[in-house]
C-alpha cells in the first residue's frame, strides 16, 4: 500500500470545502423553491422529484446537496463511463441503470462536472425515452470551454473558464483524489506519471 499523500499532487485549490458547502446550500435552497413551484413540477400525480446521482463523481456532491434540500424527494443512481484510462472522452457506456421507473416523474440529474457534454447528452436522450414529466440538471462544475455537444444545465455550482484538470470532492484521475474535501488542480507531473 502506498503511503504517498495525495495532497502533494495538487497544484492549487480552486474551491475550498467551505466554498463548496456554502454553494451547495444555496443550490439546495433554490432547487427546493423551484420544485415547490407548480410551474416547475409536471408530475400529475404530485409525487416528489427523483434526484438521480451520476456515479461515481457526483456521489459526495449529491449527498451534501440532498441534505440541503428541505423538501420531499426520492433518489436513485446511474453509472456511466465516458473516459478511458486518462482524460480523453470515449464512447459513453451504461454501467449501472436506475433501479426504478421515471415515467411521469420530475427528474433532477446531479452531475459532478459538465465539460464536453457527451455524458449529459447521452443521459438526457436515455431519460427522454422513458417519458419523464420533466428533466432538470444540476452540476457542481460547468466547463463551457470544453463543450463539444450543446446541453442545458439548470443549476450550476461553479463555472470554470480555464482548462485545468480538476480533482477532489468526488472527481478523480485514474480512480484517485475523490476523497479530497476540496476541488483542486492536479499537477501536470501527476497526470503524466
Amino acid at each position: 500500500m502506498s503511503s504517498k499523500l495525495i495532497e502533494s499532487d495538487i497544484e492549487s485549490v480552486l474551491f475550498s470545502a467551505e466554498e463548496i458547502e456554502a454553494r451547495t446550500r444555496e443550490l439546495g435552497a433554490r432547487i427546493s423553491a423551484d420544485y415547490s413551484d407548480a410551474r416547475i413540477t409536471r408530475d400529475v400525480a404530485g409525487r416528489p422529484p427523483i434526484v438521480v446521482c451520476v456515479l461515481r463523481g457526483a456521489l459526495l456532491f449529491m449527498a451534501d446537496l440532498a441534505r440541503s434540500i428541505p423538501t420531499q424527494m426520492e433518489y436513485d443512481f446511474i453509472c456511466v463511463a465516458s473516459y478511458g484510462n486518462g482524460t480523453s472522452p470515449g464512447v459513453v457506456r451504461l454501467i449501472k441503470d436506475l433501479e426504478g421507473p421515471i415515467r411521469g416523474r420530475d427528474v433532477l440529474i446531479v452531475e459532478d462536472i459538465v465539460d464536453t457534454g457527451h455524458t449529459l447528452s447521452y443521459l438526457r436522450r436515455g431519460f427522454d425515452a422513458r417519458d419523464p414529466a420533466s428533466i432538470r440538471v444540476c452540476t457542481l462544475l460547468d466547463k463551457p470551454p470544453r463543450r463539444e455537444v450543446e446541453v442545458s444545465v439548470d443549476y450550476v455550482g461553479f463555472t470554470l473558464t480555464s482548462n485545468e484538470f480538476v480533482v477532489g470532492y468526488g472527481m478523480d484521475y485514474r480512480g484517485l483524489y475523490r476523497n479530497l474535501p476540496y476541488i483542486g488542480v492536479l499537477r501536470p507531473e501527476a497526470i503524466d506519471a
